[in-house]
């Protein structure tokens, strides 16, 4: 026991060197934020422990030198007068106040060897960053004011969508940025109309063609495609979806029978036990040995399988309405197959295994309807459909 505890505190200080050393190895190489959040992380663990006394020096050290070095950074950039730079500048500030906002809730964090506390120092970068934002906000808005007002494509006006999308995270409700997102949004959208197309000469149930033309029940999440199934007059349709049924094929009732004669023997009593000379064989005591008497019944077994089956068979269309040109062309084919199996029999019930005792039970039952059969096929066309949905792409 003792030996064990020895081994998993060697183990603990082996993995608590290793990674004071490579958060030390991240502050020797620049990389501050990791050499941060290494430190925080541990710290939060228990921060007042000796051996976090590590973490606490490199935290105060890499903090001074990330900020020293992002507001270098922020002051080259400032220069520049690039407004380009403005969406850099914003998310610098954002990440040092970030950064500050993680280091406040572990102070004071002592450092016993010096007998002090870390020092940190936390300048106020708030109207640094509702500045930039302000400026940053009207750089995006003019930016994507300007691709709206020319687009012409829908990736034009997806892209539009996008940078007023990124405005409105920033700074939300900056002047009209919801309604053009609205507005591009409208204009990016490809829309695809639906249309069921029945060649099978069979009748499709309307509850099933209800259930495929359901589109709230396919889960899409597809930003930049809406599907019509009842299209709307005052919309420019890009495409149509054609969802056609070109066979339905359903096999007639079929009843088949099969016949099985079980034999088994069973215990029917008891009898004395005679040796080969035709005597009662006894025990040590004097008593008759008694044994089982066995008897062979018999059963003939009846088992009937009510069968049907339905084929539909068809495929799913996609046409560019403005060049009527198919795009892509999916099969689109499923089964259903309807089995019920009953039985009676002939004799003795105790020859038959457990497993045929189950079914006597059983009785026919209706079979169901042509309609039924189409319709209880569609929930794996239904599933085949969401797949075809899913790997589609127009643009």
């Amino acid at each position: 026991m003792k030996r064990s505890i020895i081994i998993v505190m060697l183990l603990a200080f082996v993995y608590s060197c290793g990674g004071v050393k490579k958060t030390q190895q991240a502050l020797n190489t620049g990389n501050y934020l990791q050499a941060i959040n290494s430190s925080v992380m541990e710290l939060a663990e228990n921060k007042t422990r000796k051996n976090k006394q590590s973490y606490v020096v490199l935290l105060e050290e890499a903090y001074a030198k990330y900020i020293e070095f992002e507001e270098q950074q922020i002051n080259f950039l400032k220069k520049d007068g690039n407004p380009a730079h403005l969406e850099e500048i914003y998310k610098r500030y954002s990440e040092m106040r970030n950064v500050q906002n993680r280091i406040r809730p572990l102070l004071p964090l002592p450092i016993y060897e010096e007998n002090r506390e870390a020092r940190f120092s936390f300048p106020n970068y708030e109207n640094e960053l509702l500045a930039v934002q302000e400026s940053l906000s009207s750089y995006l808005y003019e930016n994507a004011s300007q691709i709206l007002g020319n687009a012409t494509q829908k990736w034009e006006f997806r892209k539009a969508y996008e940078d007023f999308k990124y405005l409105n995270e920033i700074n939300p409700g900056y002047a009209d940025t919801r309604d053009q997102m609205d507005y591009a949004y409208q204009n990016g959208l490809d829309y695809v109309k639906v249309r069921m197309i029945n060649d099978s000469q069979q009748i499709i149930p309307e509850r099933l063609e209800a259930d495929l033309l359901n589109f709230n029940t396919y889960g899409l999440n597809s930003l930049w495609t809406a599907y019509h199934t009842n299209p709307l007059d005052e919309i420019d349709y890009d495409y149509e979806m054609q969802v056609a049924f070109r066979d339905i094929v359903i096999s007639p009732e079929q009843v088949s029978e099969r016949q099985v004669i079980k034999e088994r023997q069973i215990k029917d009593g008891t009898q004395d036990l005679i040796d080969e000379e035709g005597n009662v064989v006894r025990d040590s005591l004097g008593n008759r040995i008694v044994i089982d008497r066995l008897r062979t019944v018999r059963c003939n077994y009846y088992e009937f399988t009510q069968q049907k089956i339905a084929q539909v068979v068809g495929n799913v269309n996609f046409v560019d309405l403005r060049t009527r040109q198919s795009l892509n062309s999916y099969p689109l084919t499923s089964e259903f197959q309807f089995q019920h199996i009953y039985a009676n029999y002939d004799g003795d019930r105790r020859a038959l295994d457990n497993d045929l005792v189950a079914r006597l039970g059983l009785a026919a039952v209706p079979f169901p309807t042509d309609e039924e059969m189409v319709y209880n096929a569609g929930e794996d066309i239904k599933n085949r459909i969401k797949n075809i949905l899913k790997n589609q792409r127009f643009q």
